[in-house]
């Protein structure tokens, strides 16, 4: 049964990761002075460069893993991405304690992510990609 569904939940998986990239980019670039002003917030040197970097990441390969287009690459590259703006945006081992249990979800949300996103990377786009279509 789920042979027949392989093609179908691998876009509906990209489709949903996605999701949660290409807005949180668009963001960015709408709101780029706050971005910046968060970034710099955590400590994060050159913050102007990190929120660029963020938006080609969530904007750019959130796009390609979208379509499937060098998606392995894409998904892997997100992965890498996520993993290191979770433990320095969702500390939760750092903030006051009112704080503690929301930024615990928020950090083994992006960690589960990064599972699917790994998976995308280790399995492929499936057929119904650009990638797939390919035969990549």
């Amino acid at each position: 049964m789920f042979t027949s569904l392989q093609n179908p939940l691998s876009l509906i998986g990209r489709v949903l990761l996605a999701l949660l990239f290409i807005p949180a980019g668009f963001g960015k670039i709408g709101g780029f002075a706050g971005t910046v002003g968060y970034i710099a917030s955590k400590g994060v040197p050159l913050p102007e460069l990190a929120a660029a970097a963020a938006i080609g990441v969530e904007v750019g390969l959130g796009l390609l893993l979208l379509v499937g287009l060098q998606a392995r690459w894409a998904a892997l590259g997100m992965a890498f991405f996520t993993v290191v703006i979770t433990f320095i945006f969702h500390n939760f081992w750092a903030v006051d304690p009112a704080m503690a249990m929301q930024q615990q979800q928020a950090f083994f949300k992006n960690i589960a992510v990064v599972g699917g996103l790994l998976t995308v990377a280790a399995w492929g786009p499936g057929a119904w990609s650009f990638d797939g279509k390919r035969g990549a």
